[in-house]
């Protein structure tokens, strides 16, 4: 780990969730991965892969799980956008998805020991996966994630986590009054998930709540564009929306 006076170290590795199943995306993600549904051209996970690219981060790890041989053969080995791809086979070595934290464990050998985290289904173009962000991030060895959070979307009104003011995420609202809602973006340590058996299905929200009472989690609120596609009426109405 740096020292506080070393310079900060590049993020190159990022993970990119793409296991489930989307269940309120049926009948589009009964034959296609919800992650390879596109929007305005392009599947939803390939915005990612070019805005990643563009950071400079150079190996992608994707995790599969349903109808998981459609990711590979359409996103092959990451060349044209510049980046090196691994997969992590889910349904193939254990029959289906591991949930989030399950998932992450598995692929823990295919990460660095810092890396940016993001859900494939997710759509917010304008995410920068700043480097500089990214960069402070590594330099304080303490934080085992920093999430990006947004303003609470209809579907969950009760938000997920406060910001306290020095800048540390908060299991209940923060001195501003609000709680709000996680955006499927974060910077992440290996260690976070490192006590997940693998093979095993876990969540990512308990270790999150665990390391936030420990004050080892940070976060920010992300201002830009974002949408969560759940259901295909969502998604015919942000694909008629401008690109």
């Amino acid at each position: 780990m740096p020292s506080p006076t070393s310079p900060a170290q590049p993020v190159r590795c990022a993970m990119v969730l793409a296991a489930g199943r989307g269940e309120r995306m049926r009948p589009l993600s009964d034959r296609t991965p919800k992650p390879l549904l596109p929007v305005h051209g392009k599947p939803m996970i390939v915005w990612h892969l070019e805005a990643l690219a563009r950071a400079g981060v150079q190996r992608v790890v994707v995790n599969t799980a349903w109808l998981e041989e459609q990711i590979p053969a359409a996103l092959g080995d990451g060349s044209r956008w510049g980046l090196t791809i691994h997969y992590s086979m889910e349904g193939r070595d254990h029959g289906g998805a591991l949930e989030t934290a399950g998932g992450i464990a598995k692929a823990l050998p295919l990460l660095d020991e810092c890396f940016w985290l993001v859900s494939g289904d997710i759509h917010a173009p304008d995410f920068p996966y700043d480097a500089a962000r990214a960069a402070a991030f590594v330099a304080q060895p303490a934080q085992l994630a920093h999430l990006w959070l947004v303003p609470n979307p209809d579907f969950h009104p009760a938000g997920d986590f406060g910001i306290g003011a020095d800048g540390l995420a908060l299991a209940d609202a923060g001195p501003d009054g609000r709680r709000w809602t996680y955006a499927n973006f974060a910077l992440m340590r290996k260690a976070l998930c490192a006590g997940v058996p693998v093979g095993q299905k876990a969540a990512l929200g308990p270790l999150l709540k665990a390391a936030i009472r420990d004050r080892q989690i940070g976060a920010e609120v992300y201002p830009g564009a974002w949408h969560n596609i759940g259901t295909p009426a969502q998604l015919a109405a942000l694909d008629r929306s401008a690109a």
